[in-house]
């Protein structure tokens, strides 16, 4: 049946959904490279709880979700911005995810690698003791869980900072210390703008050059970088610069199948929110990459570039909102509410374009469970035919 879906203008325009998915299965590991997808949380929605209380987050729903994606090759990229850090997941919450992911990839097989960060602090400025400290505490944490560490950017390093040096000093200390590689996250700010002037400049020529020097201090201690700026000739003029041994993540939800595909100097591992939703085709993608058939590849999942540059669009950090009612529709959680209230950071006129454009990529497993749960939402927003 027809659904009429609302455009930005307030006008409604007809759409037939497809009748079939795409026929997806788990087949090999890969091999020609290492993918991490961001994973999203699911909330308690029978929890009493106000958009600024800790989080309630449905556990096993949560797990599944995380099975659903080792089930199809993909590492998990556990609480990091796309679990809601700093936007309705406190780190008491994020500490209990790490542990419940960490078991259960340890049961599973599956590969995980798991954020810290320094978001226990409170919101006064911190000194830079305070800072590392933070970080030490989140760090053990993952650690114990056996999990790779992912040690994210932080809000508080960033306000109390003075410059560069600041940044070398911290990043040494913890590297130092830590007991397997890391994965270094530079997060930009149009994920979040608290991150403005990240490795003590606002000039991305300057920040990295400091980035570079933390890497060419401590080699043997950087499992990769994850780059989210947004830019693709940054990164590969970024990757480029690495040492022997240390891989580029891309976290460009732009751009990544030119990255991931690379060139003849090159090519970039992944580490993105996207593959939240994209989870089993991205898998398939790169099953053909392995093969050494990058058109196929580019085929694959280069028409799922207007679907993302679609959720991640500015303002970029509310793109968990559209992750989560994709999640919802697919079939993967039985409701579209989220922790903090974030269901309600975007658009109906966006979120219906996500289902419209989710839909046309044959990604929902069960396209009438999908369109009966559009319906439902169009109808809750006062859309009728």
């Amino acid at each position: 049946m027809t659904l009429h879906l609302p455009d930005a203008h307030g006008a409604l325009r007809a759409y037939e959904p497809r009748t079939e998915p795409l026929a997806l299965t788990p087949g090999a590991p890969f091999t020609s490279r290492t993918v991490f997808s961001a994973a999203h949380v699911v909330a308690d929605p029978y929890a009493d709880v106000s958009p600024d209380s800790p989080a309630a987050v449905d556990w096993d729903a949560t797990l599944a979700f995380r099975r659903h994606l080792w089930a199809h090759g993909l590492g998990v990229a556990e609480a990091m911005d796309t679990a809601q850090r700093g936007m309705g997941l406190d780190w008491a919450g994020a500490a209990e995810l790490i542990r419940r992911s960490a078991a259960e990839a340890k049961a599973t097989g599956g590969r995980i690698a798991c954020g810290v960060g320094t978001d226990q602090l409170p919101g006064a400025p911190a000194a830079l003791a305070e800072v590392r400290a933070a970080y030490e505490e989140q760090l053990a944490v993952v650690e114990e869980s056996g999990a790779r560490a992912i040690l994210m950017a932080s809000r508080a390093l960033a306000a109390t900072a003075r410059g560069p040096e600041d940044y070398l000093e911290t990043y040494g200390h913890l590297l130092r210390q830590a007991a397997e590689p890391v994965i270094l996250h530079w997060l930009g700010p149009m994920f979040d703008p608290a991150l403005e002037g990240y490795w003590g400049s606002a000039d991305l020529d300057a920040a990295t050059d400091t980035f570079l020097d933390v890497i060419a201090a401590h080699p043997d201690k950087v499992d990769g970088i994850k780059v989210s700026l947004l830019d693709a000739r940054r990164e590969v003029a970024l990757r480029r610069r690495l040492p022997q041994g240390v891989r580029c993540y891309t976290g460009d939800d732009f751009h990544y199948p030119e990255l991931i595909a690379g060139d003849d100097q090159g090519f970039s591992h992944a580490l993105l929110g996207i593959f939240d939703p994209l989870g089993p085709l991205a898998a398939e993608a790169v099953r053909v990459l392995d093969t050494g058939n990058t058109d196929g590849f580019r085929a694959l999942l280069d028409p799922t570039v207007d679907l993302s540059r679609h959720l991640f669009q500015a303002p970029t950090r509310f793109y968990k909102t559209g992750v989560v009612l994709l999640a919802w529709l697919a079939g993967h959680q039985s409701h579209f509410t989220m922790v903090g209230g974030l269901q309600s950071a975007r658009s109906l006129p966006h979120l219906a374009r996500a289902y419209e454009l989710a839909d046309r990529l044959g990604l929902f497993p069960d396209p009438k469970l999908a369109e009966d749960r559009m319906r439902t939402l169009l109808h809750l927003y006062g859309v009728t035919p």
